[in-house]
């Protein structure tokens, strides 16, 4: 049991069925993408407890979708399917499935319990767990939402074979994010995967890992008051760049993006005099992990208007926030003259 709510990391045939034998549902929607429902629901039905109430929504994968339009579409399906309040939400995606499903089962009603089925290293390792749902509006990433546990989430290596190398990759942000947090950079789990391009990692070894550390985080500060806030390493600058390019030919996905971030932030920390441990060795790794573009310094403008929207900053001032040490913090107010040189250090780095 972790936090207030369980998470399973076990073949999902091993998990659920049991779980929702102790339950009572009056129905069950289930929220795909239109890559989830081909790769990933098959192994939903074939669980046998599910009633003959089950229903069944497929939207268009992408951050895009991530907006009020596609909740709409949502809300106006739950009630089609009559839900009441003793129904089952359950959303079997990625973070853009799992932010808006949580989202919309959280307001449906005043809340209906929902559970998450990530299908994707990122989604099983960060945005699946610690009850934040949201969307994006007018530009600016997760702006709107609220904070409310799932009753359960139920995570299944098995799913990660469906992804793409690059949405693998694409996760590994988070996963680094956590090591760093934890100051276990230097760990065998976290530099297996980096050689990801000529050895399997033990994932479930490394789900294991990488899920402690942010349950262990979420359950000591549940409202983001405080220690949270290292959660967002890497995440000021890098929702700003993935929000940034996101309507373009060149858009970055979440994990690319936060990669970027953490370049820039770390930058910022050492132009400081702040000292993040193992600093050295995410320099290292995350270029190499990640085909990351340069950043057109001239979306400069564009950048720190999105910047100014995020929803860390306090009293007018833009935050980054890094680790000092295993489970400790530094926040830091930024300037627009740090955005900018950041930029330039990442774009010689790479």
């Amino acid at each position: 049991m972790y936090a207030e709510f369980p998470i399973f990391t076990a073949p999902l045939a091993d998990s659920l069925p049991g779980w929702l034998h102790r339950q009572s549902f009056s129905s069950v929607f289930v929220l795909t993408d239109n890559n989830t429902r081909t790769h990933c629901l098959p192994h939903l039905l074939k669980i046998p407890d599910f009633n003959d109430t089950l229903h069944i929504l497929t939207i268009k994968p992408g951050e895009q979708e991530k907006n009020l339009d596609s909740c709409a579409l949502i809300w106006a399906e739950m009630k089609n399917a009559g839900l009441d309040r003793k129904a089952l939400f359950i959303s079997l995606g990625g973070g853009v499935v799992g932010d808006m499903g949580g989202f919309c089962a959280a307001t449906w009603k005043r809340g209906i319990k929902f559970v998450q089925i990530p299908t994707t290293l990122l989604a099983m390792t960060d945005a699946a767990i610690g009850g934040k749902t949201g969307v994006d509006f007018m530009g600016v990433k997760n702006i709107i939402g609220v904070i409310r546990q799932p009753a359960a989430v139920f995570t299944d290596p098995v799913f990660l074979k469906t992804l793409p190398d690059r949405e693998l990759r694409s996760g590994m942000a988070e996963v680094f994010k956590h090591a760093a947090i934890s100051g276990e950079l230097s760990s065998g789990w976290i530099s297996a995967m980096a050689q990801l391009d000529s050895t399997e990692p033990d994932w479930m070894e490394i789900l294991t890992k990488s899920v402690s550390v942010k349950i262990d985080i979420v359950r000591k500060d549940p409202e983001e008051n405080g220690l949270r806030m290292l959660l967002n390493m890497g995440h000021t600058i890098g929702h700003a760049v993935e929000s940034c390019l996101l309507d373009t030919g060149e858009a970055l996905t979440h994990g690319e993006a936060v990669a970027v971030g953490m370049i820039c932030e770390l930058y910022i920390a050492e132009s400081r005099g702040v000292v993040v441990p193992d600093a050295d060795l995410l320099i290292k790794y995350l270029p190499a992990i990640f085909r990351l573009p340069r950043i057109d310094p001239g979306l400069g403008d564009s950048l720190w208007t999105l910047m100014c929207q995020d929803k860390k900053n306090a009293s007018g001032n833009v935050r980054i926030t890094l680790p000092d040490a295993p489970h400790s913090m530094q926040i830091l107010n930024i300037s627009r003259s740090d955005l900018d040189s950041s930029i330039k250090y990442y774009n010689n780095l790479i």
